[in-house]
């Protein structure tokens, strides 16, 4: 998995900050923005945080390239619906010896990943064989496993990736998933470290686990395992 932020809003945490406290200052715009030093902008943002007080984050969006990552991952990542997405498309790439993403459970099985590896190349061969036949990519497709490797374009704002973080950084979380969020964590988080400093799983974020009866009963102490 690789995953590099392209592109973001310029002064993501002065934005959001100044935003905010416009609606509650009868300063201009621009002179809330000339004065507001980093100190206030840590304070003021904690309070909206802890305050759930969110819509100003919207004001700012994150932009990733997320490579070599698996179609069952990329169904669960467009879940999360206020983003936007761009996915190398199936039906007008053609497939033929795709790349397969490796579960660690069956990696660890010697028997498993084998059996794995059988499965797959069957699949590759019947997806080729297809399309000699002259079956349309878009047809032939429907042979396609989960595991079968993509990649995407992926724009969110402050406000969904701070929802998305809070889910997918979580143990309960699928491993892969779990992984990318914790990638693009550490990258917001550099970028914009006032915003997502109370950022991820709740455990580790807000002292508590929103899974309730559901919990893994392993929270987090730190950043990563």
């Amino acid at each position: 998995m690789k995953v590099t932020l392209l592109t973001y809003t310029p002064e993501p945490d002065r934005v959001v900050a100044t935003a905010a406290r416009l609606c509650y200052s009868p300063k201009q715009p621009g002179e809330i923005w000339a004065a507001f030093t980093q100190e206030e902008q840590k304070t003021f943002l904690e309070k909206l945080i802890v305050n759930g007080h969110e819509s100003p984050f919207e004001h700012v969006s994150f932009t990733f390239a997320i490579e070599g990552v698996s179609r069952a991952l990329s169904h669960q990542l467009v879940r999360h619906r206020i983003a936007s997405y761009s996915q190398r498309s199936q039906r007008y790439v053609t497939e033929a010896g795709f790349n397969p993403v490796l579960p660690p459970s069956i990696a660890q099985s010697p028997s498993a990943k084998e059996r794995f590896a059988q499965v797959i190349k069957s699949i590759q061969d019947g997806y080729t064989d297809l399309v000699k036949m002259g079956i349309p990519k878009e047809d032939a497709r429907y042979l396609l496993p989960n595991a079968c490797e993509t990649q995407l374009v992926m724009s969110m704002n402050a406000r969904s990736l701070l929802n998305f973080l809070e889910l997918r950084c979580c143990r309960r979380a699928q491993w892969e998933i779990r992984d990318l969020a914790w990638r693009i964590r550490t990258q917001v988080r550099t970028v914009a470290p006032l915003l997502f400093a109370i950022s991820g799983p709740t455990c580790l974020a807000k002292g508590y686990c929103r899974e309730g009866a559901f919990s893994c009963g392993q929270p987090y102490e730190k950043e990563v395992d």
